[in-house]
């Protein structure tokens, strides 16, 4: 999936959010401050309560990117399964064209063999009862030789067409076989990474978990925090934009009207986007879902998007190039947030610094804070429409 990756100069990261973690206990990253302040000391070799949370972290962060992962292998395998029904249904029917062709040939042979292979001469019309009869003889045999010519040909060429059909049949069955082996593949990596996550999780006693519940309740404070900053930032640049499109005349004011028509357009297909994902909050994360009673991450803003009548890719990595990259501070509702470097989350933002998202297993769809894991994770901000 790398290739799907975009590059970016050193230090243009926009501000973003973390993944969230289970909605029981909560469980995400916790800030390296905030670790050393809470940190439980290991005993006999069992890990602290900040490694197990980072690794429960790690795991389901891993899960999530072989979620994606899944998603893609799907997507190729079911393609790739329409291609080999195709090329089957085409095979079957040049095959039935050729067997037709094979049966005429084999009536033109009968003929021959009813009328004698060599063409007639002059001892056959010597031989012949009459002149007539000759003439009727020379007029079949010059018949069949020329129909049989265009059936040699349309059988030779029917041939070769069904070869050729048959050889890309078999190709694309191979494809198949090696596309559903990579769907397998991340199929049993997501599961691997969540049964160790729970195990893990499974080992916290309840003083812990409470103790994990306090630090994310923090950090949700933080997150709200900031979102508050972002929805006053983009509040004070809308109020500018408008102030400065208030006092252009001229081709600027022109230019000021087009844009407009242009954000009003896409407004009314973000409020439909926006009202089928908030209709969602409250159902589970499900990876390789795509609704309607669960769903992952992509799969929530590809339905959201189908709604507003706009089709997006099934992944992440092909969502993130689905249409303009805008910064953080620009974002509008409607607009898709991208976390992680290898773009595993995806979030449709509502405003306010908020977005509406499918966390990730052991969650619900649910609105929050863009910032709820920090500013350092959010990828690339992208306006679909």
């Amino acid at each position: 999936m790398a290739s799907h990756r975009k590059s970016r100069p050193a230090g243009t990261r926009v501000a973003g959010i973390r993944t969230p973690a289970l909605a029981t206990a909560a469980l995400t990253s916790v800030a390296l401050l905030s670790q050393s302040a809470n940190a439980a000391p290991a005993a006999d070799g069992k890990p602290s309560l900040e490694e197990v949370e980072k690794k429960v972290d790690d795991l389901y962060r891993q899960a999530e990117s072989a979620t994606e992962k899944y998603n893609a292998a799907k997507e190729k395998t079911s393609k790739q399964r329409k291609r080999v029904d195709t090329l089957l249904d085409d095979v079957a029917k040049r095959t039935q064209k050729l067997n037709e062709a094979r049966e005429e040939l084999g009536s033109f042979a009968a003929a021959q063999y009813r009328t004698g292979a060599a063409a007639p001469d002059t001892a056959t019309f010597l031989l012949a009862d009459s002149p007539q009869d000759y003439f009727d003889q020379t007029q079949l045999m010059s018949r069949l030789t020329g129909r049989q010519k265009q059936a040699v040909d349309d059988y030779v060429t029917e041939q070769s067409a069904t070869m050729k059909k048959r050889q890309e049949a078999t190709k694309s069955l191979e494809t198949l076989t090696e596309s559903q082996g990579d769907l397998q593949a991340a199929k049993s990596t997501v599961q691997k990474k969540l049964s160790d996550a729970r195990q893990l999780l499974s080992k916290l006693t309840a003083e812990e978990k409470a103790r994990l519940a306090a630090i994310e309740k923090k950090k949700q404070e933080e997150a709200a925090r900031q979102a508050a900053e972002l929805a006053a930032q983009q509040a004070a640049q809308q109020k500018a934009q408008e102030q400065s499109g208030s006092t252009s005349s001229g081709s600027t004011s022109t230019s000021t009207s087009g844009s407009s028509t242009t954000d009003s357009s896409y407004a009314t297909k973000a409020e439909k986007a926006i009202a089928f994902a908030r209709a969602q909050i409250g159902k589970p994360y499900v990876w390789g879902a795509t609704g309607p009673g669960s769903y992952d991450c992509s799969g929530l803003t590809q339905a959201a998007w189908k709604a507003a009548g706009v089709a997006l890719p099934r992944t992440t990595y092909d969502q993130v190039n689905a249409g303009t990259t805008v910064s953080l501070a620009d974002a509008q509702p409607g607009d898709l947030i991208f976390f992680y470097d290898d773009i595993s989350h995806v979030g449709l933002y509502i405003g306010n610094g908020m977005m509406i998202h499918a966390p990730k297993p052991g969650a619900y769809v649910r609105e929050e804070s863009v910032y709820y894991g920090g500013a350092s994770i959010i990828h690339s901000v992208v306006r679909p429409a």
